[in-house]
């Protein structure tokens, strides 16, 4: 948890508890009401108790990320697949991305642990835009459509799961801060429910790769999810 400490005109201390939007400064809304209401003359000091993975959210999108309904299961080879049992975004030909994208960024300033590995894997702000408007994205028909935009809600899973990392250096200028020490693809396998008549009648498995980028501050962050292609049975 982070603590926001306001030293006040009296001499005395007033401690608040606050969420962050980026992992590194107090939302401005949440400060800025504070230093109204209780500061006269203020010393502002910020410090990490502990890395959180608590994001500045609306109420919504707390709503929606904490009512995921995504377990993780073993095929009969032994592969992690993320389970994901609603499907949110229906419709396999206009598919909503606005939608898609204001779910994605209720996951901003959390972070999640790569089984496999250990490592962390940040959620930043380049995800909801890349996610919902690549060039891969926009290619995206029918059911891979519908998987991506469901593969949403299935993050923290599917970055727990991913195995077979491979490392590509970063060959566009415009990626250099953000990608500095390269690129990063993991696989990954997670399956949505079929209905037919309001009734499940099966699971179909898509496989896909996450990207991650390595950026200068030598954090890996989800960048997009590609090259998502249904598994035959």
């Amino acid at each position: 948890m982070s603590i926001v400490v306001f030293e006040v005109g009296n001499g005395s201390r007033r401690t608040f508890r606050s969420t962050w939007d980026d992992g590194y400064t107090a939302h401005p809304k949440i400060t800025m009401l504070l230093l109204k209401k209780y500061v006269v003359s203020y010393k502002l000091i910020i410090r990490h108790i502990k890395k959180s993975s608590l994001s500045y959210r609306t109420n919504g999108n707390i709503h929606m990320i904490n009512n995921r309904n995504v377990n993780i299961i073993t095929d009969e080879e032994g592969n992690r697949i993320a389970l994901i049992k609603d499907i949110r975004f229906r419709g396999k030909q206009n598919i909503d991305w606005r939608s898609v994208k204001a779910y994605l960024e209720g996951y901003m300033g959390d972070s999640y642990e790569i089984s496999e590995s250990a490592e962390r894997v940040y959620i930043g702000k380049t995800l909801s835009d890349e996610f919902t408007g690549s060039e891969f994205t926009k290619s995206l028909k029918g059911a891979n459509a519908k998987a991506k935009a469901n593969a949403a809600t299935a993050i923290p899973e599917l970055i727990q799961i991913a195995l077979n990392p491979k490392w590509q250096e970063n060959k566009k200028e415009k990626h250099n801060e953000i990608a500095k020490y390269g690129w990063y693809r993991y696989d990954v396998k997670f399956a949505i429910p079929i209905y037919e008549n309001n009734k499940l009648v099966r699971y179909n498995i898509f496989g896909a790769r996450l990207l991650v980028n390595h950026s200068y501050n030598g954090k890996k962050y989800l960048y997009d999810i590609v090259a998502i292609k249904k598994e035959t049975s």
